[in-house]
């Protein structure tokens, strides 16, 4: 008996039920901030402190990176709380509008807490760490309360693709003993930093637009939460404090007083922990609230209170950095304990107005359903002709949680095109698109379709204008009148083998899933032609750039199987072709209707490049069109293949010390045999009044003395007045040159600084500005000047090859629609 006592005893002792939950360090087996966790460690964490207290814990996985590793969420709250999670999810919705009926009981708040979203700001991962242990703490009697009056939700690291860039580095190159030296190699993260996703994209800014992965998988999931408030936990730079709100002017207009009175009371709270340990920080400066697409920002148009916090450190500052200003060693263990700190504070303030968070985002939803403020009750989109655009449009309305229909019957009206702001009258057709005002969401619809947001101060942190109808190329108008949607159909596009070969068959060049149809078809060996004028037939037109796949040269192939399923893939409705006679324009054999050959595409990456800049063109080329690009490093230039090569994109960056004389003449021989340069932003300096190159810098008639007498403690609002931080342009387009087609009468770009390129001499002026282009978006008064009269986008033949300028990036955050028609010609079309 004695001995099956003691093997019971045993086994209890073993019981999951009666282990101890660890700690951080005893889970780690160091103490926590003596040196960075590895992600799968964070991760393996909160699965083990899951796995013992799953009556206040449910881990999710609720995606995964580019890369593979997991996207984890941590729900945290009481054992009763925790048994109806479900339930207190739906109800919350039902309250908002956001699901049908009404809730039978009321919900606490809904928090979630985002932690490192920029992977090399890594303190907050780590912070992650204790925040869930604290929370599950049962002796932490503070930490206890919260879990009684609200659901926390974590997500312990937004990028971990950038987070394990960074540590991986950081803990293969750090001394035994952290080296606090500024100048160590330690505190110099090598390109490209850790601070982006796998494809090198600014997850913080990519809330609105969700061209990213794990973007749309978190917001999926924040879609079916809707919380009441979203904190995001960044780092800044390594010689700074902390900041906590209440957060910089210009606030959005949208912003409610309940969330800027709540912004005020965050930053109440915060004050106490900071004072109390004599900590440094700052408030009021630098992190606005007025562009739409980040972590504080996109969360508060859709009723939160979002807030950021910022601490000193991020890639540079290791586990330890002198710091001689401020006469301390800024560590690892410093910085976690400010953001644990901030983590209280937010839940001590959600806490503290429990019941008036929940009720003012009743309000928020209530309102914006049944009495919409603005201008506009509804939107109107035209379908016709732009139907793959409304496509794409609706898909990304589908990501935003927002709700539209067809008008269904045709309607005369008046509306107000968005782009120009002219009221005009306007004739719906029945199966144009319909976004009406009157829904839950409204007010991010409101920001998001914004033409011309108002701006309270000058200085700003990023992009100024964003509109809609800017950013997918779209007309669309706002209506004072409220109009109710039906059901919107999607067109179906079908493609069926036709009962004979056709001669050929013809697609359109409008759309991006056109550049990823013409992807497919070069990647399967088919020869597709592409006529460089407008041409008619059988009584219908066809502009210049429509793609032409002729059965000549394609004998080999299962020819109408391949080019008809392809289509259907990427929803273009082929023409087929009986003949290669047109009634207008160049017959299908005529030297006008050219070849596109399937190019071998090289881009540069490397020490010199900007990161995103080269981010968005691998993404667009492996995610958008997947199509094959070869990445080279910036060194190698001097000893390149040229012969093998059809296309080098040059992405943004200093090449000063990339592109020697040497360079420049192998370049030079490589363009005149046929190869084609595309130069982007900064690399057009390196062509600059170069032999041979016909780019020159515009003239300049600036005084000397203007800026002797400028003030220091102006010099804030100084540099604002020379800079654009992305401000929306409309540029004068030769619609007729093949770097234009297929993109809209009106072409859009978000300018961002002045390159000051005189007009091309000898060449193609494609794209320019000239006095009046601003559309909306900050440019300070010293920039106005720089953008006028001045080229914008360029193409310069050489030999056989060419060169193409461009001084705007048209794939900037993957955000522009018409930016990504125009890079495609770039790259693919011979002129």
């Amino acid at each position: 008996m004695t001995r099956l006592i003691s093997c019971l005893l045993l086994v209890l002792s073993f019981s999951p039920a009666l282990a101890q939950t660890k700690t951080p360090d005893q889970f780690l087996g160091y103490p926590l901030g003596s040196k960075f966790a590895y992600h799968h460690l964070v991760v393996d964490y909160f699965k083990d402190i899951q796995s013992l207290n799953s009556d206040r814990m449910k881990l999710v996985q609720y995606g995964s990176s580019n890369e593979g590793r997991p996207l984890m969420l941590a729900f945290v709250s009481s054992p009763e709380n925790m048994a109806r999670l479900e339930t207190i999810r739906t109800n919350h919705l039902k309250s908002i509008g956001l699901l049908p009926g009404k809730p039978d009981a009321s919900v606490p708040p809904i928090v979630w807490l985002s932690y490192n979203v920029h992977g090399n700001e890594a303190a907050s991962s780590n912070t992650s760490m204790k925040v869930i242990y604290e929370l599950l703490n049962k002796e932490n009697v503070l930490t206890q309360e919260f879990l009684k009056n609200m659901v926390v939700m974590i997500d312990p690291c937004i990028n971990p693709d950038g987070y394990e860039r960074y540590t991986h580095w950081y803990n293969r190159v750090q001394s035994v003993t952290p080296d606090v030296t500024p100048f160590a190699l330690e505190h110099e993260e090598p390109w490209p930093g850790g601070r982006f996703n796998h494809y090198l994209f600014d997850l913080n800014r990519d809330w609105a637009w969700q061209t990213q992965k794990e973007t749309r998988e978190r917001i999926a999931l924040y879609n079916q939460w809707m919380p009441h408030f979203h904190a995001d936990f960044h780092e800044m730079g390594a010689a700074r404090s902390y900041y906590f709100p209440p957060a910089a002017k210009p606030y959005n207009k949208d912003i409610t007083t309940w969330q800027r009175e709540f912004n005020e009371l965050i930053g109440e709270y915060c004050r106490k922990y900071f004072d109390k340990n004599n900590w440094a920080y700052f408030t009021k400066n630098d992190y606005d609230l007025f562009y739409p697409s980040y972590g504080d920002t996109w969360p508060s148009a859709n009723g939160a209170i979002g807030v950021t916090y910022e601490q000193a450190g991020s890639g540079r500052a290791g586990l330890a950095l002198a710091r001689e200003a401020e006469h301390d060693t800024l560590t690892l263990q410093n910085r976690m304990a400010h953001h644990y700190a901030s983590t209280l504070a937010t839940l001590e303030a959600v806490m503290s107005q429990k019941d008036k968070v929940v009720s003012e985002f009743i309000k928020f939803h209530q309102d914006a359903a049944n009495a919409p403020v603005g201008n506009f009750k509804t939107y109107v989109i035209k379908a016709k002709g732009n139907e793959e655009r409304v496509r794409s449009f609706t898909g990304w309305l589908d990501k935003q949680g927002l709700v539209y229909g067809s008008s269904g019957k045709s309607i005369s009206t008046r509306g107000t095109e968005l782009t120009t702001a002219d009221e005009q009258s306007l004739k719906i057709d029945n199966n144009d698109l319909l976004i009406s005002a009157f829904q839950p969401k409204s007010n991010l619809l409101r920001v998001l379709f914004d033409p011309k947001p108002m701006l309270e101060d000058s200085v700003t942190y990023d992009v100024t204008s964003w509109g809609l109808a800017y950013i997918f190329g779209l007309k669309a108008y706002g209506l004072k009148e409220k109009l109710v949607p039906v059901p919107y159909q999607q067109p179906k596009i079908d493609n069926p083998l036709p009962a004979s070969s056709p001669y050929a068959y013809i697609a359109r060049w409008s759309e991006v899933e056109d550049a990823a149809f013409l992807a497919g078809l070069l990647k399967n060996g088919l020869l597709v032609k592409t006529s460089n004028t407008p041409f008619e037939m059988e009584k219908v037109s066809y502009p210049a750039g429509t793609l032409i796949i002729t059965k000549k040269g394609n004998e080999g192939l299962n020819f109408d199987k391949l080019v008809t399923s392809l289509a259907t893939q990427h929803h273009i409705q082929l023409v087929p072709a009986k003949t290669g006679y047109v009634s207008s324009g160049p017959d299908f054999g005529n030297d006008n209707v050219v070849a596109i050959n399937a190019p071998k595409i090289v881009a540069v990456a490397g020490d010199g490049v900007s990161p995103p800049a080269f981010g968005a063109i691998w993404h667009y080329f492996e995610q958008q069109i997947k199509y094959p690009v070869t990445i080279v490093n910036a060194t190698k230039l001097g000893n390149l293949p040229w012969n093998e090569i059809d296309v080098l994109i040059l992405p943004d960056g200093r090449y000063g010390d990339i592109i020697t004389e040497k360079h420049l003449e192998s370049i030079q021989n490589w363009v005149r045999n046929g190869g084609k340069l595309i130069a982007m932003e900064h690399a057009t300096d390196a062509f600059v009044n170069k032999p041979g190159f016909s780019l020159t810098k515009k003239f300049s008639d600036k005084k000397k003395d203007d800026d002797v007498f400028k003030k220091y403690g102006q010099q804030q609002r100084e540099e604002a007045s020379d800079s654009s931080p992305g401000s929306m342009f409309e540029i004068n387009m030769d619609a007729t040159h093949p770097l234009a087609f297929g993109c809209s009468k009106e072409y859009f770009a978000i300018v961002r600084d002045a390159y000051e390129r005189d007009y091309l001499k000898e060449g193609w002026n494609v794209g320019y500005l000239k006095e009046d282009n601003h559309k909306a978006g900050f440019v300070g008064t010293k920039m106005t000047g720089k953008l006028k009269n001045t080229l914008i986008m360029g193409v310069q033949d050489m030999g056989r090859g060419r060169v193409i300028y461009l001084m705007d990036d048209p794939i900037f955050r993957a955000m522009l629609y018409n930016g990504k028609i125009l890079f495609s010609n770039a790259v693919f079309r011979q002129f």
